[in-house]
This record gives C-alpha cells, sequence and structure tokens, in this order.
C-alpha cells in the first residue's frame, strides 16, 4: 500500500501546514520526501492518510506552497 504525499517548498512550510490540518481535523505526519520525487524545494512533504485531495485544498487556501504529490512505497 503507498502513502500519499504532498510535497511542500520547505520544512517551515511543513510544520505551518501541519498545524493548519491537525487544528481541521485532518491527520498529517512530516517526511523526508522521497529523493526520486524531489524537483526543487527543501525534500520535505506531509503525509496525509486520509482526505488527502481536501487536505491540499486547504494548505493551498492557507498559502502553503504545495510544489506536488508523491507516493511512498508505491508498487513496482
Amino acid at each position: 500500500m503507498s502513502k500519499p504525499l504532498i510535497m511542500v517548498s520547505s520544512v517551515t512550510y511543513a510544520m505551518k501546514g501541519k498545524q493548519i490540518l491537525n487544528s481541521m481535523g485532518i491527520r498529517s505526519e512530516i517526511e523526508r520526501t522521497p529523493k526520486r520525487d524531489m524537483k526543487n524545494g527543501c525534500g520535505y512533504s506531509l503525509y496525509v492518510p486520509k482526505d488527502t485531495d481536501e487536505a491540499e485544498r486547504i494548505l493551498k487556501e492557507n498559502n502553503i506552497k504545495v510544489l506536488g504529490r508523491a507516493e511512498r512505497g508505491k508498487p513496482k
């Protein structure tokens, strides 16, 4: 099973994003972005096990710079 990750542009945005999501009842954890998915930014993502689309929308509405999506443990 894969883990959906929302890639952000800095560890500061990851910490802010986690706080925003948790305050809205959406569980999230800060993780390192898999190297294969690192394009720009510092290499941090938010793992959001449920409501990932809603979480990404909330982050963007709160001016958290989202770089895209990645998955950890995606089957080959």
